[in-house]
């Protein structure tokens, strides 16, 4: 876990060497070993000085998320905290230099380690980056982060890393005064000792800034005018861009502000007291259970098809072939090319499949005025995409995927069309959205190579690729398909086939229940603020608006056509097709939908609105916690019942494609909402907030919602016998 070694000079190596592990991680294992490693070293009357290092090829990732995770005891957890943050003061107080050799990247926890030393000097490693990822995973950094780095940086450059969790170069971090020196990579070591024996022979007692006599932080303190400008406008910013759903951020600027406000002794116990209130909250255990276990899982490809009689190797790809170059065919073609694979953009004529090649050229040509890529590299990528009309060059294709118009009539004619030039074991798959694949698939003469790979708009940017299995799509394929979104660098889940799935069908019912909201007369201003509240990234109207108002009319009577009596007609389907047949408004795409897009100004609501869905009387005076009474009840609704059916019409819906096995586990479930169409992840997901509010206590707001609002509210028989049993989605 640590190597522990003093030379002939007495400079001790502390070198941490995570057993079994890629990278050095901090938990109660290997920080008791430092606690004792450093310890010795100070003790030691032979120690004059000490260089902490690593083994790995970085130094230290940060702190042990899975035991963060698993912390319940906030006592105990306060305990261990308090006591790391003594031992840092102990050795910054130790009167032995010691100076950090960062060889690699230095991440959370792993930063703290290194802001403990007196010196850090990092190796100029490309590769390496410097930070504190902590927010990100709804926590902030609890071993001293929020204290030291702004008392070395000053707040202002401090905000960035602290709130964001951004993550920067040496040099960037050099500047800023968290490293000292940047040196030739393999020569970190060398020089974090020379320092040592430098300080050594100068005879001075090695002091942090801010134990010297006369220490001020830079830029100013929170209680200076321009640390108190700095911190109104970050409150600002922060409320307005989460609407205090995370509580990290707002804990990081109360620990600076704080903390700051006094010594570090004191700033260190105050965010002792932050952290533990971080770790045992629900919302940091449901970002870590999801964004990083539940994502790992997935790109790890855990539910790729193992232990077959015929074990399936990995799938190297040289050559895709992609029907359809406009937007979406484009973005997968950009996708595919940036990870070095060949590919053929097929449209129906020449110049349709050049639009395609050239939607690729404007958005990297983004990147080149950026300076993010060279000229060079723009044309490489290029060189990888060959646009075309004719079906013969898709011979050699290993995989085709289709993005051409939801009709099942184009789709089986483009199905056949090349399956009559690809080989016999290559992949046929069907980017369609809602257009169940064991359907599409009749069409094929191979329908176990047939498989649905279901991208998201722009799909150049979303990470998230939807995998849908057909009755009929073998494990091979399955396995196969995996490998592809693995090989471009996507996140795949693996949903079993059915009308919209798992992504359409769930997210559909959010827009969808912003629709009713409308219909019942909810004013469109508040319904979309509500889905901002809710934690969403955009209001379910305006949602609509972008994905096409004309799409979800399409959807419903395609749906409605298939499925004849048994269809069961929506507020949506009534608003949409008034929307669409009556008043011409299609959405964004058309310049105008519920809201109307100037040419020269910033979109608005429009004003029709309010003629078409009369808004009940004082429905627009509601705040956050009024109660309609009297006459008023039926007409209107507080904005907490809002926000509760803009997220719980989406968990009741995951839950029945739990039940009815779409989705093969929960963990799919919230990694593929917050991926693909931006489930706020404090939540956990669908299913991951379903989990954090008890399952007896989703099945009475349920019941309680489907007697005010219909049987779309009503809890699966799956729901109701998990809150009978006490049994819950995730361990506790």
């Amino acid at each position: 876990m640590l190597n522990y070694s003093v030379d002939a000079e007495g400079i001790a190596t502390v070198e941490f060497d995570y057993p079994d592990k890629s990278q050095n991680i901090l938990n109660a294992a290997s920080m008791g070993a430092y606690a004792d490693a450093m310890q010795k070293a100070l003790a030691d009357p032979a120690v004059k000085g000490i260089v902490v290092a690593s083994a790995k090829k970085d130094f230290i990732a940060g702190g042990d998320l899975a035991e963060l995770g698993a912390a319940t005891d906030a006592a105990a957890f306060h305990a261990s905290i308090s006591a790391w943050h003594k031992l840092m003061r102990a050795i910054e107080l130790g009167g032995k230099p010691v100076a950090a050799a960062l060889n690699g990247s230095t991440l959370g926890g792993g930063m703290e380690v290194a802001l403990g030393c007196h010196y850090r000097v990092a190796a100029d490693n490309p590769k390496a980056r410097f930070g504190f990822p902590e927010v990100t995973l709804g926590l902030l950094p609890g071993a001293g982060g929020t204290q030291r780095l702004p008392r070395l940086a000053g707040m202002m450059a401090a905000a960035p890393l602290l709130m964001e969790g951004k993550r920067i170069k040496a040099a960037e971090a050099q500047k800023i005064g968290m490293i000292h020196a940047v040196v030739a990579a393999g020569e970190e070591r060398k020089a974090a000792r020379q320092w040592v024996v430098d300080s050594l022979a100068s005879g001075a007692k090695p002091l942090q800034p801010w134990d010297a006599k006369g220490f001020k932080i830079p830029g100013g303190g929170p209680n200076t005018p321009s640390g108190m400008q700095m911190l109104m406008a970050a409150n600002a910013m922060l409320r307005e861009k989460t609407y205090d759903n995370y509580p990290a951020p707002r804990h990081i600027l109360s620990c600076v502000y704080e903390g700051l406000s006094t010594n570090l002794d004191t700033g260190l116990a105050i965010e002792a007291r932050y952290f533990t209130n971080l770790v045992m909250s629900p919302v940091s255990k449901n970002m870590i259970r999801s964004l990083f276990f539940g994502m790992q899982e997935a790109n790890k490809l855990a539910s790729r098809p193992a232990n077959l009689a015929n074990p399936v190797p990995q799938q190297k790809y040289s050559k895709i072939g992609m029907l359809g170059a406009g937007m979406m065919g484009a973005g997968i073609a950009m996708s595919t090319a940036t990870a070095g694979i060949d590919i053929v953009l097929l449209d129906t004529t020449q110049e349709a499949a050049d639009k395609g090649k050239d939607y690729a050229r404007k958005q990297w040509s983004k990147q080149v005025q950026r300076g993010r890529m060279t000229p060079e590299a723009m044309e490489a990528l290029l060189a990888r995409i060959h646009p075309t009309a004719s079906y013969a060059d898709l011979a050699g294709c290993e995989l085709v995927i289709e993005a051409v118009f939801e009709k099942r009539e184009i789709k089986a004619d483009v199905t056949k069309k090349t399956e009559a030039v690809i080989a016999a074991d290559a992949i046929f798959a069907s980017n369609t959205s809602t257009l169940p694949i064991t359907g599409l698939a009749e069409a094929s003469v191979r329908p176990a190579n047939f498989i649905g790979l279901h991208f998201f708009s722009p799909a150049e940017k979303m990470p998230l690729v939807e995998i849908i299995v057909g009755k009929a799509t073998s494990d091979a394929t399955l396995a196969r398909s995996m490998d592809y979104v693995r090989a471009i660098g996507k996140t795949p889940i693996v949903v079993n086939d059915s009308r919209g799935f798992y992504t359409s069908r769930v997210f559909g019912t959010y827009v969808s229940e912003g629709m009713a909201l409308l219909e019942e007369g909810v004013p469109p201003a508040l319904i979309d603020k509500a889905g901002l509240i809710a934690g969403m990234p955009v209001g379910p109207l305006a949602l609509a608006d972008e994905v096409s108002i004309e799409l979800v009319h399409k959807i419903a009577q395609q749906t409605r056509a298939d499925l004849g009596k048994a269809y069961v007609e929506r507020a949506a389907d009534r608003v949409a097709a008034k929307m669409v047949a009556a008043l011409g408004r299609l959405g964004r795409k058309s310049g105008a939908g519920f809201y109307d897009y100037p040419a020269d100004g910033p979109k608005h609501l429009w004003p029709g609105l309010a003629e078409q869905f009369p808004p009940r009387v004082g429905a627009s005076a509601l705040r956050a916690g009024d109660t309609p009474s009297g006459a008023d009840n039926e007409a209107m609704l507080s904005l907490e019942e809002i926000v509760e059916r803009l997220i719980l019409v989406q968990s009741v819906e995951t839950v029945r494609c739990l039940e009815e096995k779409v989705l093969r586990a929960p963990i799919d479930a919230d990694v593929g909402a917050i991926l693909g169409w931006g489930y706020p992840p404090f939540r956990g997901g669908p299913i991951g907030w379903l989990h954090t509010l008890g399952a007896a206590q989703s099945v009475a707001a349920l019941d309680r919602l489907a007697e005010r609002h219909g049987p779309r509210f009503a809890p699966p028989k799956l729901l109701r016998d998990m809150a009978a049993r006490g049994e819950r989605f995730y361990p506790a």
